[in-house]
């Protein structure tokens, strides 16, 4: 099956070399034959500087950056992409760009919960960003897990920390190890690495368990349900457009819209 996906992340991944590499390698490794993931990021300048943190740790400015990735969807479509994906734990605008596009969008946080469900009985979601943690498990009961969720828990080290890694990844290695442990404790028998930076560098480095535990690769989980809703709307089989979330509006409502909206400072 030859499809295209349009990833988006909510990094400038202009400004982070090592995982912007990392992370194209790990989509070759992992998309099915036929699958060509092309890597998108926020514009440069959105931020302060390389690190998004500070922003989306406040809910009110991820919602206006999420304007950015509504604009990103709109763009996949018009160009052909066959599904967009949110590549972000917090899967920002994920029910608004559902309801406007047509093409399957798939998120980094819901696809990665719903697998965990299949794999184990409990999940636990490990993040970098704290700030995050509430937002993550209102998700969760949103998406109807809160049963299976064991905890939301800071892990213990920061989105710097992470970068640096990719040139020592051992001692960072050791502390999620450490943290993904409390969680087995706790309760949790599957472990979802809290953000995309995070992810490609435990995957890199061999780590996919912990005592038994498997620790998610969250990125193939949204790859492989985006990859399964396009062959299903192959086969004529789509999202439901019913209800307030799903119904589309008219394109050229849309695009009335989008066009007042440019006007404003």
């Amino acid at each position: 099956m030859s499809l295209r996906i349009w990833h988006q992340s909510l990094t400038v991944l202009e400004d982070l070399g090592p995982y912007n590499d990392a992370l194209a390698t790990h989509f070759a490794r992992v998309a099915s034959p036929g699958t060509d993931i092309v890597l998108h990021g926020m514009r440069p300048g959105t931020y302060r500087s390389e690190y998004p943190g500070t922003d989306i740790r406040h809910y009110g400015l991820q919602a206006l950056h999420a304007v950015q990735l509504i604009h990103a969807g709109l763009a996949a479509q018009r160009e052909g992409y066959d599904a967009f994906a949110v590549s972000t734990l917090p899967d920002t605008a994920l029910r608004e760009l559902r309801s406007l596009l047509s093409l399957p969008v798939v998120g980094y946080g819901e696809s990665a919960m719903l697998t965990a469900c299949q794999l184990g009985a409990k999940f636990s979601v490990l993040v970098f960003i704290r700030e995050l943690g509430e937002l993550v498990a209102d998700n969760v009961r949103r998406y109807g897990l809160q049963e299976r969720l064991c905890s939301v828990s800071d892990v213990g080290f920061r989105f710097h920390d992470v970068l640096r890694a990719y040139g020592d990844p051992t001692p960072l290695i050791e502390r999620f190890q450490a943290a993904a442990r409390r969680e087995l404790e706790k309760g949790a028998d599957v472990i979802i690495p809290g953000e995309a930076p995070l992810c490609v560098l435990l995957l890199e480095n061999g780590v996919t368990s912990v005592d038994g535990a498997p620790v998610l690769d969250s990125l193939s989980c949204w790859v492989r349900h985006a990859e399964l809703l396009v062959s299903l709307q192959r086969q004529g089989i789509t999202a439901s457009r019913r209800g307030i979330f799903r119904e589309p509006p008219a394109p050229e409502r849309i695009d009335e819209i989008c066009a007042f909206y440019r006007g404003f400072p």
